[in-house]
């Protein structure tokens, strides 16, 4: 009788590298692999990259190394958007079997006829522009919380991104394809549901392998609104031309979904928002944000934003600076520009010396913490819903409300994915919240 072969998982980046890979792990439950931490020994290391951050190239490596030292004979194979991007340059890497692009990620048991290790990496990866059908997936990454693919790719040419080039076209799933995994979701008693996509305002798209709209991204929120059994559905990350009124006017008078918006800026200079190509100016902005606080003035914003771009004088990067300072927002996600091969950007002129990257990135940081603990102190003596976390980390246990304000209280393991109403009191000294339960 033969041993269940064992499998292993890394992911780098994003939410969505997340919900993939879980629905990768799960295409080798299927056929019969059994699936082990990544620091433990196992037959094959599946590495999901990701192209985003300047140090995923370099974290590779180290992680192919880890893999090879819980077993040097084990097959190792590369996934995900560096690996469409850079297929050669991964195949280059000691250690590394296969590798796998945009389409051929989601057929990886298709590619493993013989686990022998292979003299150099093999390579099959398609043209982007086959990357056209759609693969919904979802992510189980704790008891709490869920990430549900609902698009994919994206139609959008901003001149820093090479996510067009790693993912290909924008794509949805199917509506019923959507609720169903919902539904799945919420019967393994998960409370929240955060839908994630490259680009997912634009969903609707590509539902039929092609680009008319069968149905929208509001339909999309109004039909979720009314699945059984989720306590709470988060929108993760969508861009400020296409999160409209009727949305926001949805979510505040919705049963499901919570207060928190992250809406991707990148500057707040309109000349850089141009060079970007970004598909808005800052005044949309500004209008976004304080539509969402009329109606929603509790509500938590979460701002992208890149330091460095090209053509980034002082005096645009002031402009960005005192444009968020003034801005009723609650945190940022800062991103240091980094040159991409194959984008526009890359060959720009005005290029930011790396140390001036650096101190801009300090600054925008140092007002990321500012404008949270301002929001938190907004919120104190107000009562609010928190879902808490199943990890004891030293003795407290964590929980976020719905507006996302992060709490602690010491560790009681009956919290544990459980909802309850609380009165936030006041701030700890490590920046989170305590609170008394109502």
């Amino acid at each position: 009788m033969n041993a269940r072969k064992k499998v292993a998982f890394y992911t780098l980046g994003c939410k969505l590298n997340f919900s993939e890979t879980s629905t990768i792990a799960r295409s080798f439950n299927d056929e019969g692999f059994d699936r082990v931490d990544f620091s433990e020994s196992a037959d094959i290391y599946v590495i999901n990259t990701c192209s985003v951050t300047e140090n995923a190239d370099k974290r590779f490596k180290t992680i192919v190394k880890q893999a090879q030292k819980s077993n040097p004979e084990a097959f190792v194979a590369a996934i995900g958007c560096y690996a469409q991007l850079k297929p050669e340059a991964l195949a280059d890497v000691n250690g590394v079997d296969l590798v796998l692009g945009a389409t051929e990620k989601f057929k990886i048991t298709d590619y493993l006829n013989d686990l022998t290790k292979n003299d150099f990496g093999e390579v099959h990866s398609c043209e982007i522009e086959d990357a056209d059908f759609y693969v919904g997936s979802y992510s189980i990454g704790d008891r709490t919380r869920a990430f549900l693919k609902v698009q994919d790719g994206c139609d959008y040419k901003c001149t820093y991104c090479t996510i067009p080039l790693a993912r290909g076209i924008s794509r949805s799933d199917t509506l019923q394809n959507v609720l169903n995994n919902a539904k799945e979701i919420s019967e393994q008693d998960i409370k929240e549901i955060v839908l994630t996509g490259v680009n997912i305002g634009d969903y609707g798209k590509g539902e039929f392998g092609n680009k008319k709209h069968e149905h929208t991204f509001f339909e999309l929120v109004q039909a979720l609104d009314e699945v059984e059994g989720i306590e709470r559905l988060r929108i993760s990350s969508i861009e400020p031309n296409l999160l409209k009124n009727e949305t926001i006017d949805f979510v505040a008078k919705s049963r499901t979904f919570v207060p928190h918006f992250h809406i991707p800026l990148q500057s707040g200079s309109n000349d850089l928002l141009k060079l970007m190509r970004r598909r808005y100016l800052r005044e949309l902005y500004v209008d976004r944000v304080n539509k969402i606080k009329e109606v929603m003035p509790h509500a938590c914003i979460g701002v992208d934003v890149i330091v460095g771009f090209p053509g980034e004088t002082d005096e645009r990067f002031l402009e960005t600076y005192n444009f968020l300072a003034e801005l009723d927002i609650s945190y940022l996600h800062v991103f240091t520009y980094s040159e991409r091969a194959n984008t526009l950007a890359a060959d720009m002129e005005g290029v930011v010396p790396k140390n001036v990257r650096s101190k801009r990135s300090k600054m925008l940081r140092g007002l990321s913490v500012k404008k949270r603990r301002a929001f938190y102190e907004s919120q104190l003596r107000s009562n609010r819903t928190v879902l808490f976390e199943s990890e004891n980390k030293e003795g407290y246990i964590h929980g976020f409300t719905e507006n996302y304000v992060k709490v602690k209280a010491p560790w009681n393991p009956e919290l544990v994915n459980t909802l309850h109403e609380v009165s936030l009191a006041n701030i700890d000294e490590d920046g989170l919240v305590r609170f008394d339960f109502v």
